[in-house]
């Protein structure tokens, strides 16, 4: 190579290092200056949790401190999100950072001081109503890292877009919600987003890490139904009838043998899972139907669709095996969280700058699902988990998502305030 081309390379690579070290120490020092204020707001959310597409208060007190802040912000979008947009100094990408804003039907019991004790109606019961997936310090950090980026406009290339996202674990029934509405509502083109970063508290990953996958990190999410239709008969007489007990009992044990004995687990891990099982009224009578509600996760989309046709076929000959008939329903739900390769590889170093190499590392796909995958179906996308788990506390001992005791190391929140600003920042001047 010419000795000058190969001089002029070295010279941007230093140029571009040192450019993205300057950037970096800022946004250090400004998060700093605004952790207090971001624990402040995390522990507001948390203490006022809302269900799905139910997120009203919420919703009104982003879209104020988004406006504190000089921002554009548009409400409405997925009936309760929250968009704020922010215009950098020099040209460049449009960069979307989203936080998922619902809260979950749990009662809390952990003893910290802003524990939730709110109430809401879920599914015609009244519930407890707790952040115990998160989602409060997801509102907490971007709305931090808006405030850091907002001080920060002019060296900013591109625009970065805030996505605060409701209805992540689902809308109600009959209703539509989360990243799915918003995509169909047409956020991307609407503010012509590139590129998606989004990152989640993890109460298993030791504060102050960050663990990710390229690919598929996260499961495909689907749904089915089997119902099993016999014959019914006097429980003393069962060969009067055919049983659709003991044939959905058959079933479930068959779906099992789908994972364990007729799909390449080299390739990917998957799950089958039968989560309810309805039928019968009475110990004498053997009823005329069954009916079970289960989930597949799949991380990918050839296996995804093997399962489905394989649960079918199974179901269908072990019922009538039994003299039975069965009616089948899968319906797609969340599909794999995947991120992009080269989205993955150009951001690490940005990654490694940020926590530390040694507090960075990839981890296996997990059997969880999220809808951050509807964004990473339309433009490359990244998604993280950044710890949240005290140093103190072993992983076993840490309690899980979706519990009353769920608890989050509010220590982490810089590290993760940081992580979106930098990754905002480095990806637009990558991309000029």
């Amino acid at each position: 190579m010419n000795n000058k081309i190969l001089f002029f390379i070295l010279l941007m690579l230093i140029i571009s290092f040192s450019a993205q070290s300057q950037g970096n120490a800022t946004v250090l020092k400004l998060s700093e200056q605004i952790e207090n204020e971001v624990i402040q707001l995390r522990r507001h959310f948390h203490q006022y949790p809302e269900l799905s597409n139910r997120e009203f208060n919420t919703a009104k007190k982003i879209a104020e401190e988004l406006r504190k802040l000089g921002l554009k912000v548009d409400t409405g979008m997925a009936v309760t999100g929250v968009i704020g947009v922010l215009e950098g100094g020099k040209p460049g990408p449009t960069i979307g950072l989203r936080a998922d804003t619902d809260g979950l039907p749990v009662t809390e019991r952990t003893p910290i001081d802003f524990a939730s004790k709110e109430k809401s109606e879920y599914l015609g019961s009244e519930v407890g109503v707790m952040h115990a997936c998160g989602h409060d310090t997801h509102v907490a950090m971007l709305l931090g890292a808006a405030k850091v980026l907002s001080q920060m406009k002019n060296e900013i290339s591109g625009t970065i877009v805030f996505v605060f996202q409701p209805a992540e674990e689902g809308a109600p029934p009959g209703e539509e919600g989360g990243a799915k509405l918003l995509i169909k509502e047409g956020l991307i083109e609407k503010y012509g987003i590139d590129v998606m970063f989004g990152q989640h508290i993890s109460s298993a990953v030791p504060v102050n890490n960050i663990t990710y996958k390229p690919g598929g990190t996260m499961a495909a999410a689907d749904r089915f139904v089997i119902k099993v239709n016999g014959k019914q008969t006097h429980g003393s007489r069962p060969w009067g009838g055919v049983d659709p007990i003991v044939t959905a009992a058959y079933i479930i044990t068959g779906l099992q043998t789908i994972v364990s004995r007729q799909i390449d687990l080299t390739n990917e891990a998957a799950v089958i899972s039968v989560g309810k099982i309805s039928g019968g009224v009475r110990n004498n009578i053997i009823p005329e139907e069954v009916e079970m509600v289960g989930t597949i996760r799949t991380l990918d989309v050839k296996m995804q669709d093997q399962i489905h046709e394989k649960i079918k076929f199974m179901a269908e000959h072990i019922a009538a095996s039994q003299g039975a008939t069965v009616d089948v329903e899968i319906v797609k739900g969340v599909p794999v969280t995947f991120n992009s390769i080269e989205l993955t590889r150009e951001m690490l170093p940005t990654l490694f700058e940020t926590a530390g190499e040694d507090y960075v590392r990839v981890v296996p796909a997990t059997t969880g699902a999220e809808d951050f995958s509807f964004y990473a179906e339309k433009v490359p996308s990244l998604f993280y988990f950044l710890g949240g788990r005290p140093q103190n506390v072993d992983e076993d001992q840490a309690f899980p998502h979706h519990t009353p005791d769920f608890f989050i190391d509010e220590s982490g929140f810089l590290l993760g305030v940081r992580t979106l600003c930098n990754l905002a920042i480095d990806y637009g001047n990558n991309n000029k």
